[in-house]
């Protein structure tokens, strides 16, 4: 079993990853899985739980097929609510390892995808980091993941609890990419600049 943070670390290095040649299906993930030449963005989700040392409990190519697994098997994991480390089920025949989370869309590692909205988004042949809106996505797979210790520093004192509420309600303060809020750090120029830009877009100021 391994731990959601693992899990994230097998999957970044593969960002930028593509199919050779190019159109063609072919991939490291499908020849690991045995099914090369075939749409592989949920081989890509299974490849990188294998290598984290938790293989998903349902081996499937499909998207559909894994969430009816887990609906009907483990339905306690499937989930509207998302967090790091769920595997989304697109609307669009689509997967991905969410990352982090917003108010309104989530941030995910996403297999044969492409870098930009012109491409085909769930058969465009590259290892992306894309954020989407959470109205696109049918559900969110929870796996089974080992606790791990928390070290983050995510919990406001009382009198400071409803503006840090306020802030991450409105993306203004958002944590790193695995949802440490560093609330006691202090903070750097280009922290504050990123945060009084994100202001600024919230009241139609920038």
């Amino acid at each position: 079993m391994a731990t959601i943070k693992q899990v994230l670390q097998i999957a970044r290095p593969e960002l930028g990853v593509k199919e050779s040649p190019p159109n063609s299906n072919r991939t490291k993930y499908g020849r690991w899985f045995a099914l090369d030449g075939y749409p592989w963005c949920m081989m890509f989700v299974q490849w990188v739980f294998a290598q984290a040392g938790m293989p998903l409990p349902c081996r499937t190519a499909s998207c559909s097929t894994l969430l009816r697994w887990f609906q009907k098997n483990q339905p306690a994991r499937v989930t509207q609510s998302p967090e790091p480390g769920d595997i989304a089920i697109y609307n669009f025949g689509h997967t991905g390892i969410v990352e982090s989370v917003a108010p309104k869309t989530i941030t995910a590692i996403e297999g044969n995808t492409a870098p930009n909205t012109s491409g085909s988004q769930n058969n465009g042949g590259e290892v992306c980091r894309k954020t989407r809106k959470r109205s696109l996505v049918t559900a969110f797979i929870r796996p089974d993941y080992q606790k791990e210790v928390s070290h983050m520093d995510n919990t406001p004192s009382p009198a400071h609890k409803s503006s840090v509420d306020w802030a991450v309600q409105k993306g203004i303060l958002t944590g790193d990419a695995d949802g440490d809020l560093m609330l006691s750090q202090s903070v750097t120029r280009q922290q504050f600049c990123t945060m009084l830009l994100r202001f600024a877009k919230l009241i139609g100021k920038d």
